[in-house]
């Protein structure tokens, strides 16, 4: 034994070959936390001060090889000023530069996901054999840093700057094939080939047979790019990156500016570049909020493993209606293996969810994502019926009906009475009460709702919403179900809206306001999104539908009378109100605040509608021009404090909840973190005082809860 830590053993074996294996004891999977990286730094001096050694193996004792730095300290390591934080990147170059450098050849063998940390760990060995199930990249551009141990140096000159922007900007996991396609492995095998395979390359590099003084000065020297090289490389993928990026997310730009500007520079100079870019997008608020959200995703999915431990597993499940919501709910089913009944009263609607299943599944096929065979497989998980014939052995059913209580309550009455004692029913309603909806039932502890979003393939939040009589049964088996899909489920309690469309209505509340006080809707979508959302809520209103809007307003309006009675629409003032009754519904019939052409791939395409910008300024009074940072304070303190009084109601659990079933539901922007992080940058002090202003003129939707002002009084945070 050469070395023995808490995380990391050194052994040798008798031909002088040192295996450095990283096994962090309880722990699931190996983190590269400052400790274990303490440890591997004095790993590495024991290694170099150990007599007769002729070659170094690293690999792990777990099923991953190292999932990247341990994040839990990246907010409190953040914090830190820049010079603590370039000594930190320092620390750890020097502990990785003495790998590279040992006086004999080194491999590593990556038997499952090699990340972050752990990819630059094994970028530094003369040598990478990778297991046929294993993944590797640096994602830390999806945490608004770069690569900063190395991976900006070290991988360009591995596999080219191409390719290595396409890896670093991107963020990308990517597979064994195409780790040994790019170079940036030397073999790839099966996992229980991979510690002889990593042996033989050793063996290999200590004959001659690989020149790993060769790699090692490759690695260590400048990139080689001729000026015409440099600009190909670079100057076009600044311009593709920035449009995939957009303007709030600076880290993949500014990992291509790390290579280039490292380009020419041998490697220490290369890595004091890139520690310096770290350093800086280390302190920004797109990089804390960014962490933030990593660790809210976090703490949600290990919530939902908490609930699928208590579940009983959904081996059959049925959608009831067949229509687009119901077609892709059958579809998400059987895409992720678990078959699914899709029951209709018409053959017409059944066939409808049909074509909705068929046309997602040849979307994939046409992605290269499945063939033609997988397809036909996949759909055969889809079975189509006009009767509750099989129903018996279904162990949870959504009902995916009209958004109508009476049609919704007489549907699951007939499924309960089809499906056995212990099945589970839920409903994807929008607004429904499920407390109301349960009334119709024998079982209503059997009962939950399950909140789809449109489309469904695409948007990952399900909210799975608790009646007053639900049971944790019923709870425990939909979150188990929604994982299963591949969703992102949050139990939230029931009221009008739930949690995300309750917080959402406040924000068409400031926009119907901010119109009938004559501001022009298209400047407010501009000033919106360039705040960061997808769409302004002109455009997401014509998105959602005119009719659902007016719908929901009208359940919100009955729910929250003080606040948001307005959103019921009067008939006189209210804009959106206005649209419906002129039959302009939005994308549906391509006619909303915006008119509706298909594109060349038969999306809809928005266009200006003289009609729609008349029939606004009717609604108004005389057009006012308003500065972006007043729209931006009219359209969002309302959606944050409703956010709040959620979370004071008990309506959501936790604030990492609620800021995450926003940003999966409606696409709150990540970068600013949710709508409770989103206060706490402001200063919960700074937003009351906001929200109070804007309550004397514009009343109770913008009033702060006695709760929060507490909070600004005392300099509480939502986050610790």
């Amino acid at each position: 034994m050469i070395y023995q830590g808490n995380a990391i053993t050194v052994d040798r074996d008798a031909r002088g070959v040192a295996t450095l294996t990283f096994d962090l004891k309880d722990e699931s999977v190996n983190k590269l936390s400052t400790a274990v990286v303490g440890e591997l730094g004095e790993a590495v001096e024991a290694i170099r001060g150990a007599s007769d050694l002729e070659g170094l193996i690293l690999a792990s004792a777990k099923e991953a090889f190292i999932v990247g730095a341990d994040i839990t300290e990246f907010h409190g390591m953040f914090e830190k000023d820049e010079a603590e934080i370039l000594s930190m990147l320092e620390r750890v170059h020097g502990i990785f530069n003495a790998i590279e450098d040992l006086p004999f050849p080194t491999v590593t063998a990556l038997n499952g996901l090699a990340l972050g940390g752990g990819c630059e760990v094994a970028l530094t060995t003369d040598f990478r054999v990778m297991s046929d199930a294993a993944q590797l990249g640096l994602p830390e551009t999806k945490l608004g840093i770069l690569p900063g141990w190395g991976g900006c140096v070290r991988l360009p000159r591995l596999i080219g700057a191409d390719n290595a922007i396409e890896w670093i900007a991107g963020g990308t996991q990517n597979k064994a094939d195409e780790a040994l396609r790019m170079g940036a492995v030397d073999a790839v095998v099966p996992g229980e080939s991979l510690m002889d395979a990593a042996r033989d390359l050793l063996e290999r590099a200590r004959r001659g047979e690989l020149d790993h003084s060769a790699r090692r000065a490759e690695k260590a020297g400048p990139l080689g790019l001729d000026a015409i090289e440099q600009m190909m490389a670079f100057e076009t993928a600044k311009g593709y990156v920035a449009g995939k990026a957009g303007p709030h997310y600076p880290a993949p730009i500014e990992a291509i500016k790390v290579i280039q500007k490292g380009a020419g520079e041998r490697r220490d100079r290369a890595q004091a570049i890139e520690a310096k870019a770290f350093a800086k997008l280390a302190r920004t608020d797109v990089c804390f909020n960014l962490v933030g959200l990593f660790l809210n995703d976090q703490l949600v999915k290990k919530k939902g493993g908490q609930y699928e431990k208590q579940a009983r597993p959904v081996e059959q499940a049925a959608v009831l209606g067949a229509g687009i919501m119901g077609g892709g709910i059958a579809y998400q089913s059987a895409a992720k293996g678990t078959p699914i009944l899709m029951k209709d009263i018409k053959d017409e609607a059944v066939e409808l969810g049909l074509k909705e299943a068929r046309k997602l599944f040849a979307k994939q096929v046409e992605r290269g994502k499945l063939s033609t065979e997988q397809m036909a497989e996949r759909l055969t998980n889809i079975r189509p019926t006009l009767s509750y014939g099989d129903f018996g052995h279904v162990d949870l059913a959504v009902e995916a009906v009209v958004e109508n209580p009476k049609v919704k309550g007489a549907v699951l009455a007939e499924t309960e009475a089809a499906v056995g004692e212990d099945a589970i029913l839920a409903s994807n309603t929008s607004t429904i009460s499920i407390t109301r909806l349960a009334e119709s039932l024998q079982r209503p502890e059997n009962f939950c709702g399950m909140h789809f979003f449109n489309p469904v393939h695409r948007m990952p939040l399900v909210e799975v919403i608790r009646g007053e009589k639900t049971g944790d049964a019923a709870v425990a088996a939909t979150v188990a179900y929604a994982r299963r899909m591949g969703k992102t489920p949050i139990v939230v309690n029931d009221c009008p809206g739930f949690l995300v469309n309750r917080v959402l209505f406040p924000y068409f509340g400031g926009f119907s306001l901010l119109m009938e006080q004559g501001a022009d809707f298209r400047r407010v979508d501009k000033v919106m999104e360039s705040f960061g959302w997808p769409m302004g809520p002109a455009y997401l209103l014509d998105v959602v539908g005119l009719d659902t809007a007016v719908h929901a307003g009208e359940v919100m309006a009955e729910g929250f009378p003080e606040r948001m009675g307005s959103l019921g629409g009067d008939g006189e003032r209210s804009v959106i109100q206005r649209m419906f009754d002129a039959d302009r519904l939005g994308q549906k019939n391509a006619r909303g605040f915006y008119a509706y052409e298909e594109d060349r791939k038969g999306k809809p395409k928005k266009v200006v509608d003289e009609d729609a910008i008349a029939l606004v300024e009717q609604a108004a009074g005389e057009r006012r021009e308003f500065g972006d940072e007043e729209i931006v304070a009219r359209m969002m303190v309302p959606l944050c404090l409703e956010a709040v009084r959620c979370l004071e109601d008990g309506i959501v659990g936790s604030p990492a909840e609620a800021d995450m079933a926003l940003i999966y539901g409606i696409g709150f922007p990540p970068f600013r973190g949710g709508a409770l992080r989103y206060i706490d940058a402001q200063g919960v002090d700074a937003f009351v005082e906001l929200a109070d202003r804007l309550a004397e003129e514009l009343g109770p939707l913008y009033a702060p809860t006695d709760k929060l002002r507490e909070m600004a009084r005392a300099g509480e945070r939502f986050y610790a």
